[in-house]
Formats: structure tokens, sequence, C-alpha cells
């Protein structure tokens, strides 16, 4: 058989992080046929791969398509340090590797001014309905010395350092995520670091995390409007917030504040989302608003956004939170964004960048 039309073959196989042939990536080392068997060895750069096994029955899929392939067998090793060195290139210190090979086509942050309201939870749901609709998605923890995602979203795997960045745990549907949390010793370690360390951190995670390719990057911000969310306005290209309030009214004044740091940075607010907005009576059906009247619909009419759902009390997502399985829980309104996410996330705009001196309460 000839191995020019088997590696041919090999060439429309793209490795799923890089988005590339794995014979341009010179990912291809031996490549052998007898009799209809054909082995194949598979040089990766770094054998904790998490889609390595993806890849390997991406190749035996291939090449059991060729008339007079009988049985494939792939072998998996890593590349050598020169070879990893030709594939990545150089370069510069203040570049992270990851970044050139990360393709993230949306990113959304999840804000509230004030803590408490929900935020990682609306991020873990928001991640988890869209990855059931089947995009790819990835959870960043930028709340730096409050983490909670790895919790909710059930995580407990460390990053893998690897030649091209750190690779990011996934959860049990997939979703990709990093966060502080995941490089502590013990949960309840504090993260006792300034603002710059908390900036430094988040940019790091978006430059040296080896993301690969995403259709949604949500962000769970902090509470407040100081330099965790400055960077990620900034720094990232958010394409939009989803901002999270619950019914009290000390809230709504406060989630202002946090529309109007959206507003000065040029960021679109995509809608709002209220939490704990009632409960259901197990015993009677009767809907109580326990912290009292709905104002999600006043908000949102405020901000001139859609009101985009509202999270019951509901004693299952708290327990689901505690267990790591929040990614089962399903809420219609959630589904119903996942399902028109396109319409409801604009295209990055250009953004022009103010200092904070020019923020005023009264603008």
């Amino acid at each position: 058989m000839d191995k020019q039309l088997l590696l041919e073959v090999l060439r429309k196989v793209r490795d799923p992080e890089l988005d590339r042939s794995i014979v341009d990536l010179k990912m291809v080392k031996e490549l052998e046929e007898e009799n209809g068997r054909v082995k194949v060895t598979l040089a990766l750069t770094t054998l904790a791969c998490p889609l390595r096994e993806a890849l390997a029955e991406e190749v035996r899929k291939a090449l059991s398509q060729v008339e007079g392939v009988k049985e494939v067998e792939v072998t998996l090793t890593e590349m050598s340090p020169e070879e990893k060195e030709t594939l990545l290139g150089s370069v510069a210190p203040e570049e992270g590797i990851a970044k050139r090979f990360n393709n993230i086509r949306k990113v959304i942050a999840v804000m509230s001014g004030k803590g408490g309201v929900g935020k990682s939870l609306v991020a873990a749901l928001l991640a988890s309905h869209l990855r059931r609709q089947n995009y790819r998605v990835g959870v960043m923890d930028a709340d730096i010395t409050g983490p909670s995602i790895p919790k909710i979203l059930g995580v407990k795997e460390k990053p893998v350092p690897a030649p091209m960045g750190i690779i990011p745990p996934t959860s049990s549907t997939g979703i990709k995520v990093m966060s502080i949390g995941l490089f502590l010793l013990k949960d309840e370690d504090a993260v006792i670091w300034r603002g710059p360390l908390i900036s430094r951190a988040i940019q790091q995670f978006w430059n040296d995390v080896f993301w690969g390719e995403l259709d949604y990057m949500i962000v769970d911000l902090p509470p407040g409007t100081a330099d965790a969310s400055l960077t990620v306005m900034q720094a990232l290209p958010l394409n939009g917030v989803i901002l999270v309030t619950s019914p009290q009214e000390l809230v709504r004044v406060i989630v202002k504040k946090a529309m109007q740091m959206a507003k000065h940075l040029h960021v679109p607010i995509i809608g709002v989302v209220e939490n704990m907005s009632y409960a259901i009576c197990p015993d009677t059906g009767t809907r109580w608003e326990l912290f009292g009247p709905s104002r999600g619909e006043e908000i949102a009419k405020e901000l001139k956004a859609p009101l985009l759902a509202k999270i019951p009390v509901d004693p299952l997502i708290a327990r689901l939170c505690d267990e790591g399985r929040i990614e089962e829980y399903r809420l219609e309104e959630f589904e119903a964004i996942a399902s028109r996410i396109h319409e409801l996330v604009p295209e990055v705009i250009p953004r022009f960048f103010v200092s904070i001196g020019d923020f005023s309460e009264g603008d």
C-alpha cells in the first residue's frame, strides 16, 4: 500500500487543540503497513493532553476508511525538547505561549457590584446550559480571593503544565475551568494578595492557559468595581457583561454602580439575571417572594437591557453546588438563553479606555 496515500489521509486529521494538520505539525513519527495492518506512532507535545484519546480515535477512523486497511494500531509518544521548541517557537517574555494557540470566539463576564448575589452560580449555570447545546465552553474564575467555581462544577484535578501553556482541567460535561482555587493545597487556604498580584493572575489566566478552541468563555468576576473587574474589562476582549441582582433595594443601587463601570468602559450589557427571586412551596405550590417583590424588570428597564432569567430559591441548587453537580440542574430560562445566545451576545467592538479619575457617580 502506498505510504504517501496514508500520509495524505492523515493530513486531513487536525489536532483538536492546535487546529492544524497532524502531518504539518510533524506529529506522525512512524507509519508502517503490512498485509492491511497499519501501525502509526503519534508524538504529542505532552502525553498529559486531555484529548489524546480523541485524537488517536480520529486517526483510527481516518485510516480505517482507506481501501485495503483491515486494522489500525496507534501508539502515542511525546516530542523531544528540540521538537517542542521547533513547534512552539520562541516568544517574548511578556507574551504567553498559550495565547498564540488559543481561539476564543466570544467572552462574557458575569458581574455585580455586591457579593453574595450569586455571580458564580449564574456563571456556572450559563456555562452548563451552553455546554448542553454542544458549545465548547470555558470558565475563568477571576474571583481570585474567593474562588468557588471549582467547587460548584466539581473540578478537583490540578492544572497540568505543558510546553504550550497550562492545560486546564475539565468538568464532567467537558467545561474547561481555570481558578486559583485549583492551585491551593487546601480549599480553606486564604489568598492574601494586593491588587497588582490579582490583576497579574487574571492576565496569566488569559495569556498562559491553553484554552484551545472555545465558542464561549465565561468570566466569573469578584464583587465590586476595583482591580479585578477593571483588569478583565480592559485586558480581555469582552463581548459583554451579564449583571446579577437580587430583589433587595440595596442590591439594585449597587448593581447600578457596576452598570456605570461597564458604560464608562464601553462594554455592552447583555442582560440582567435576578437570583433568589422567589420560592415555590413544595406542599401547596404557592409562589413566595422571600426577599420582597421582584425588581428584575425594573432594573432591566433602567439599564435598557433584557431581563434574561429569574432564579428561584431552590434547596436543590444548594445541594448540587455543594456536591459539585450543578451541571445537572436545568432552568428553562437559561435553556432559552443558550438557544438564542448568538443574538444576545454582540461581536467585539473597539473600546476606548478611560482612567479611573474619569468615573463619576452622576454619569
